[in-house]
């Protein structure tokens, strides 16, 4: 059996670091926006080289606050994606605003300046480009669009920890940026969790009154607020693994180049030349897509779909008003995309297995 991914063997390399944390924070008594998430604040914003790191209770809410922050709301529209985590539409909603969708790049799959620009109209407030599968999106011409036309940029960093867009992280390019610690991120807690991250002094300060009910004193709040707070607990045990994050990274890429050297039935993915991805999914694509992953199943090779519906083809999201055929490549990207086992600690036994096994596939 090959695993599509596997938690415990990270745990196990970094076990007794983890543990120490943890039982540091648990000697300590306090468990809600203490020592440890100043620390991990602070580091991550330097590691990302921003000058803030606010770190709160999921990637969505990050999102949600950072749009409330850049004081999204009713009657505005925010561009972003329909192959995207529904998370990052559900956000915009959530301000009451309107979320517009561009379609993406048959290349990258991340979002097309071009059919952006299009998107644009006099309520658009911010644009949400999204670094998906751990590979940056062509920043430069998005923000050229912003910047003329008065428009923020929100980065969804969700899965591109440590990407690089022209030699700088993701993350310290846009007015602000969202980044999740999901349990399967590359950088990832054991729970939930999130930040955001700015170089903008007043956003920041704004992020932290949002994030706890508007204190800056208890119980008086200067503005409306709510509570999105990244525990003590995740974030000792985020300071341990971010220490490793470049590591594994690199362990991510060489196992994709592997793939990328075997693999000869599928279309790979595509690096963009202005930057590094991290490969947060190794995301093939087959106009067979679900019988190769029935065949990789019956030789016991996991496998997933990021993601199998664009947002605008769901139930819940009709509201959008985009109709089948408005965004064909990535209507054609649900249709043919699959995710192969990827995490650093993946034997590189394994990851020639599985190009054996999709070679194989007629």
């Amino acid at each position: 059996m090959i695993p599509f991914f596997d938690l415990t063997q990270q745990y196990e390399s970094i076990r007794a670091e983890i543990d120490a944390a943890t039982a540091r924070v648990m000697k300590s008594g306090w468990f809600i926006l203490g020592p440890e998430v100043k620390e991990f604040e602070k580091e991550f914003a330097t590691y990302i080289g921003a000058s803030h790191a606010i770190g709160v209770g999921s990637g969505t809410e990050a999102l949600h606050i950072a749009l409330l922050a850049l004081g999204v709301g009713a009657n505005d529209e925010v561009i972003t994606v329909p192959n995207t985590a529904v998370a990052t539409v559900a956000a915009i909603e959530l301000t009451g605003a309107r979320a517009v969708l561009c379609d993406v790049r048959a290349d990258s799959m991340l979002m097309d300046v071009e059919k952006l620009e299009r998107a644009i109209t006099p309520r658009t407030r911010a644009i949400i480009p999204v670094h998906l599968f751990g590979q940056a999106a062509d920043l430069d011409p998005i923000r050229e669009l912003a910047h003329a036309q008065n428009i923020a940029v929100l980065e969804d960093c969700a899965q591109a920890h440590g990407a690089t867009y022209r030699g700088k992280r993701v993350g310290a390019h846009g007015h602000i940026a969202a980044f999740s610690f999901y349990p399967t991120k590359n950088l990832g807690a054991y729970g939930d969790g999130g930040a955001i991250v700015t170089n903008d002094n007043a956003l920041a300060e704004r992020v932290k009154l949002i994030r706890q009910y508007g204190w800056r004193e208890r119980y008086a709040s200067d503005i409306k607020g709510m509570n999105s707070r990244l525990d003590e607990l995740l974030a000792a045990q985020l300071r341990v693994k971010l220490k490793y994050l470049d590591a594994w990274n690199a362990a991510r890429r060489e196992r994709a180049a592997v793939y990328s050297e075997l693999l000869k039935t599928v279309t790979l993915p595509r690096e963009m030349p202005y930057g590094a991805p991290v490969y947060h999914l190794y995301v093939v694509q087959s106009a067979r897509r679900d019988a190769l992953a029935e065949h990789l199943k019956t030789r016991g090779i996991g496998t997933a779909i990021q993601y199998p519906f664009p947002i605008h083809l769901q139930k819940g999201y009709a509201n959008l008003g985009a109709r089948a055929g408005d965004l064909p490549v990535a209507e054609k990207l649900a249709r043919e995309i699959l995710s192969l086992p990827l995490y650093p600690e993946l034997p590189l036994a394994d990851v020639r297995a599985v190009a054996d096994a999709v070679n194989e596939f007629k």
